[in-house]
């Protein structure tokens, strides 16, 4: 490693597995924002963009890709699992290290063609009836109870059931593909041990079992769900069966996870910002905006990667074709050249064009469910308290780099 790569090494105060991390990432990123140019991280052996320019232009730029078959050779892909240990893992393999996610090109844009309509604003505003329901059954026993883990006993709940219903997932599985997803994607972090390896493939198999399950169902008695229609491509030839399956965990997974992280950050910034929530409270149609903010101020996924497929300079910095770059969306997010007073929470910040959904051909597609989820759950929970208090001034947070939510947050709701 030469002198200039040296010099560009992330310090050590950027060390995503350690406590200090966990509990205030921002104070890493305001570090690597002050770099002259893209930072190298040895222990994931990728370059880090943290300046909001920096990470959208990125973000948005064809020649940057998810898939390693764009520069690498089969044997040589193989070669790199090995090293990463992302090998001997025969499902994980076939339906999470290849999804539309993970794909590039033609692929991905065959497979988001068939799932994108599903997601449109219309068709999500489509299930507000449905969330409002769910949500309102579930206050009316939390509300009674008064003190709760707002994380397990609301938030977990409610995107589960919400993606389970459009995709066609019995109701009675939803505790168990919450369990399954964080399983699964558990393993994209930095840590990546023999132990944490076998808990993904073993989850990534049970996952499959079900769905082989439904997917033989819906063949034989169709109806009206995407789950039906994603099966009915499969039959007709547009999509293979681990495209099927693949895309089917994909959409289970990416409506839990991410989802009930912002809401349990977003729940906790309220909180800690109590001009905010009586904002909120005096002004509802501020709504959408602070659902925003709730995004920005802590971005669930703060952390997304890409490769190069051509010698390229990024952030001042040139790269060779085939380097891994990092997308630091939860260090962009908080760059002050971008958002004023990026660091304080403001539920009427506007404009606010934050990166937590990233950017070009992998923005995410369920954003509009996400933000309806959240905003029915916040409108109604005010509707419906008195006040609510924060039991604990400092819930832990998740460990990691890809990760961003309070692992568990007491409350104490007073209905109005």
């Amino acid at each position: 490693m030469d002198e200039v790569l040296i010099m560009s090494m992330a310090s050590p105060v950027f060390d995503p597995l350690s406590q200090a991390f966990t509990d205030d990432p921002y104070a890493a990123y305001r570090e690597l924002r002050a770099s002259p140019g893209p930072v190298y991280y040895e222990h994931f052996d990728i370059w880090l963009l943290s300046r909001y320019q920096d990470v959208a232009a990125a973000a948005g730029d064809k020649t940057l890709v998810r898939s390693l078959e764009f520069f690498l050779s089969p044997e040589e892909i193989q070669e790199q699992k090995v090293r990463q240990n992302w090998h001997d893992m025969p499902n994980h393999s076939r339906f999470v290290q290849f999804s539309l996610l993970d794909s590039d090109g033609e692929t991905h844009d065959r497979l988001r063609r068939k799932v994108f309509r599903e997601f449109t604003p219309a068709l999500v505003a489509r299930q507000r009836g449905m969330i409002q329901d769910f949500v309102d059954r579930l206050l009316d026993r939390l509300l009674q109870t008064g003190t709760i883990d707002f994380v397990e006993d609301l938030a977990s709940q409610v995107p589960g059931h919400i993606i389970g219903s459009v995709l066609g997932v019995p109701e009675e599985y939803a505790g168990q593909l919450r369990k399954w997803s964080e399983e699964v994607v558990q393993y994209f972090d930095v840590d990546r041990s023999a132990e944490r390896k076998a808990i993904a493939e073993r989850a990534t198999t049970e996952f499959y079992e079900l769905l082989k399950e439904l997917i033989a169902d819906r063949t034989r008695n169709p109806r009206d769900d995407l789950l039906c229609r994603l099966t009915e491509a499969h039959v007709a030839g547009e999509l293979t069966e681990d495209e099927l399956v693949s895309t089917c965990m994909l959409i289970l997974m990416a409506g839990h996870g991410s989802t009930i992280d912002v809401l349990g950050s977003g729940m906790h910034a309220l909180l800690q910002y109590p001009d905010a929530l009586t904002k909120l409270r005096e002004t509802p149609d501020i709504i959408s905006t602070a659902i925003q903010e709730m995004f920005r101020f802590e971005s669930p996924l703060p952390f997304f990667h890409r490769y190069l497929t051509e010698e390229k300079t990024i952030a001042g910095e040139r790269l060779p074709k085939g380097t891994k770059v990092g997308l630091l969306y939860g260090a962009a997010n908080r760059d002050p050249e971008q958002f004023e007073a990026p660091d304080r929470f403001n539920v009427e910040r506007t404009p606010n064009r934050h990166l937590a959904f990233g950017g070009g051909a992998h923005f995410c597609l369920g954003n509009h469910l996400a933000r309806l989820d959240m905003e029915i759950i916040f409108s109604t929970l005010l509707q419906r308290t008195r006040s609510i208090e924060l039991l604990d001034e400092h819930p832990a947070y998740k460990r990691g780099l890809s990760v961003r939510g309070p692992k568990r947050l007491d409350i104490r709701l007073v209905a109005a």
